[in-house]
């Protein structure tokens, strides 16, 4: 042993094999947890921690449907508004955004347009009456100074809705807008200079950096997860036992490459020709099958695994249950 290897040839391979114990085994573990770490400070110790799963994070990556909509999330509308010229018909959005110094692009989102509701038009042309002249639909009424509310069957309100909604689209002008690419035209063609009209938009700009936000000192990925290498007297006899077989193929590496400074000795009367490519391989061989192991053991024990067991085993319970008599109470 002292020709060849030393004391320290041993301690080095043994430090290293709890090195990649540790770098397996918490590799794995950011892998498995990334995504309820991530955000949590990086100068807590996270290696005897028990991480609990969060729904905070899934919700700020479902934060982005919500920009979408207008109903939340990280991107801030603005509104704008455009005068309308005689005889326009079509008004460019973006040319707008450029005019008024917003740069990088907008989207636009929202005119605020919207033809009068029929129901209005119901109320104001008065097609219902009730007794004694008294609008009969919706709001109050005062007969002889008494409040009084008259109710038709819904089923003919939304048949007359309909009927207003159909006749103005037919005889009236259709009030509209059409948005192509934040190209904006007009129905019908504005006939006066001066109406404005207004929209939501948001900065495509500030689209892109609302995906990156500055954590400080937070996890952002598995470079910063906060796992320190494992102590030798906190790990348990399954892992030394791996450490052990690991440490074991290290040595018989270093021997090899150790014996291969010299393919052959000279001994009286002959050569003999030394191992060095047998160890190598056998080293090499077995440190791949160690890896392979120890990753197979921990994709057995990930939490998806183990919840897979647990339904597994409760569906067993109940099948098991199942074969039990079920006695008949009678009262």
């Amino acid at each position: 042993m002292e020709v060849e290897l030393q004391d320290l040839n041993f301690y080095t391979a043994f430090e290293e094999a709890i090195t990649t114990y540790g770098n397996e085994l918490y590799a794995y573990q950011v892998r498995d947890n990334l995504l309820n770490i991530a955000g949590s400070p990086t100068s807590s110790n996270m290696n005897h921690a028990t991480v609990i799963p969060s729904m905070a994070n899934i919700i700020k990556l479902t934060e982005q449907y919500g920009s979408e909509a207008g109903v939340g999330g990280y991107v801030d509308y603005h509104s704008g508004s455009i005068a309308t010229t005689a005889s326009i018909q079509d008004y460019n959005l973006t040319q707008w955004a450029l005019d008024n110094n917003i740069t990088g692009g907008i989207e636009i989102k929202r005119i605020f347009y919207q033809s009068i509701p029929a129901v209005n038009q119901l109320y104001g042309l008065n097609l219902f009456s009730g007794l004694g002249g008294v609008p009969a639909v919706g709001g109050a009424s005062f007969a002889n100074g008494v409040p009084g509310y008259f109710m038709y069957p819904t089923s003919l309100l939304i048949q007359t809705t309909q009927a207003i909604e159909l006749q103005n689209q037919v005889a009236l002008s259709d009030y509209s807008f059409e948005l192509v690419n934040n190209k904006l035209r007009i129905f019908p063609i504005p006939d006066r200079t001066g109406n404005y009209i207004w929209f939501h938009y948001i900065s495509l700009e500030e689209r892109t950096n609302s995906i990156i936000t500055q954590a400080g000192s937070s996890v952002t990925n598995v470079s910063n997860a906060n796992f320190t290498n494992p102590s030798y007297s906190q790990i348990n006899s399954i892992g030394r036992q791996w450490i052990f077989e690991y440490t074991l193929s290290l040595c018989k590496e270093m021997l090899g490459y150790v014996r291969g400074k010299y393919a052959q000795i000279p001994i009286p009367g002959k050569e003999i020709s030394l191992n060095q490519s047998d160890l190598i391989s056998a080293a090499t061989a077995e440190k791949t099958a160690l890896i392979e192991r120890l990753r197979l053991y921990m994709d057995e024990t990930s939490r998806q695994s183990l919840l897979t067991r647990r339904q597994a085993e409760g569906d067993a319970a109940m099948i098991e249950l199942g074969k039990s008599p079920m006695t008949i109470f009678i009262g």
